[in-house]
């Protein structure tokens, strides 16, 4: 195990700083006033205030687990040195005794099993115990009251799921994550008219928790892009969930200057328009001078929350991309002052999508430099599917807020991890 306290490290700030002193360094950093959700009421100050003993250097996944486990909801402070592996030792350590995977192709070979019941049997009985002891080895949960910070330019985690459930106060900075591989997909032949492949796991997952700032993170599909994953029944064998999901109750989250590169499904805010009775009200998002490139759809896709989206930067792909902003069910999503680069042959009118009918509010936004009213171009090209002006509410958290023209330059340039001031 990999655990030591960094006594040196916090010498000299345990007290509040003058404006005349350095500014804190970026362990100690809290998040500033009046910017975004996570700043409403009492703040986000992650583990900022913790003592010597509370602050935690980690070079392994192991001691990562192991420093977010140790009891207590004193402030804490992990420091991630290097790259941490959750699975290192590969798939067939979490693979079930018998569970095979030629033997899983076989059984439910749309030949044999058809298209119209979901798959049951031994081999999916040993792939469901498989995805399980996948699941615990590689999902770890924040405790309240606790910074995540990458140490230097190279920090990150590989495979690992961060779950930030049912606490408070969680600051998360300047890793890269690249996204979990699931081992072990469900092949569900009732998904669509070909059925599908259907895989678990986000880099990080914000449920039922409050004042959340994911800062400088890079969100990646990494080594195993979507491209290079196999295809079996004529379908895709998809291994990557979402990049970061907030859901179910989750609120007052900010999300400031991340990449979210080479992803499908990226973003969700609320994961069900079943849901209302724990997201209603709930799931008050902040996104702003992110980088989305190269995403194909959910940056973000929105039920019920006010989600305040301004001075991000979409890099849209080209035949692949599906959308960026989806209005779900009651969602009340704010777009302003954004900047969008579309391939050749992308038209804008695809930037919204309508889901549920929910009013939203766009306004200077700029599409390869020049203005464009989202809103109008989506219905002209989509009338069937017309969206309705007016989300119903003006953002007043905002702390900078840029010109969309220098977005594009200014978020490729200091958005991501290995980029903090």
């Amino acid at each position: 195990m990999c655990v030591v306290g960094a006594t040196a490290l916090v010498l000299g700030l345990t007290g509040p700083l003058s404006a005349a002193q350095a500014a804190p360094s970026p362990e100690r950093a809290t998040l500033g006033a009046r910017d975004g959700w996570a700043s409403e009421g009492t703040g986000t100050t992650g583990g900022s205030a913790a003592t010597a003993s509370r602050v935690f250097t980690v070079r392994t996944w192991e001691a990562f687990r192991a420093a977010l486990a140790a009891p207590g909801t004193e402030p804490r402070i992990v420091r991630v040195v290097g790259t941490l592996n959750a699975t290192a030792a590969g798939c067939g350590a979490f693979e079930a005794p018998g569970y095979d995977f030629a033997a899983y192709l076989a059984a439910y070979d749309p030949a044999v099993w058809g298209y119209e019941k979901v798959v049951s049997g031994p081999q999916e009985d040993l792939r469901a115990a498989s995805a399980t002891a996948q699941g615990q080895a590689i999902k770890v949960k924040v405790p309240a009251n606790t910074t995540i910070v990458g140490v230097g330019r190279s920090a990150g985690i590989t495979g690992g799921s961060l779950q930030i459930t049912g606490v408070d106060n969680v600051v998360v900075r300047n890793l890269t994550l690249e996204s979990p591989l699931d081992c072990f997909p469900q092949w569900d032949p009732t998904d669509g008219a070909t059925g599908a492949w259907n895989s678990e796991y986000d880099s990080m997952v914000v449920y039922g928790s409050t004042h959340v700032w994911i800062d400088h993170n890079t969100f990646t599909d990494g080594a195993h892009p979507d491209s290079t994953l196999p295809s079996y029944y004529g379908e895709v064998y998809q291994q990557h969930d979402g990049e970061l999901d907030v859901v179910r109750g989750a609120d007052l989250v900010t999300v400031s200057w991340n990449v979210f590169a080479d992803h499908d499904k990226t973003l969700m805010i609320g994961n069900s328009d079943s849901a209302g009775a724990t997201d209603r009200d709930k799931l008050r998002v902040t996104l702003h001078h992110n980088l989305f490139r190269n995403v194909i759809e959910r940056a973000p896709r929105v039920r019920f929350g006010k989600v305040d989206a301004y001075n991000n930067h979409f890099v849209v792909p080209g035949p692949a991309y599906a959308y960026s902003f989806g209005i779900g069910q009651e969602s009340r999503l704010v777009a302003e002052k954004n900047a969008f680069t579309l391939a050749d042959g992308v038209p804008a009118g695809k930037i919204l999508k309508k889901w549920k009918a929910a009013p939203v509010t766009v306004a200077d936004n700029l599409v390869n430099g020049a203005p464009v009213d989202l809103l109008a171009v989506h219905n002209a090209q989509f009338p069937g599917e017309a969206l309705t002006a007016d989300a119903g509410w003006t953002p007043e958290l905002r702390a900078r807020v840029d010109v969309p023209r220098a977005v594009p330059a200014l978020v490729d340039h200091r958005a991501g991890a290995g980029r903090l001031d």
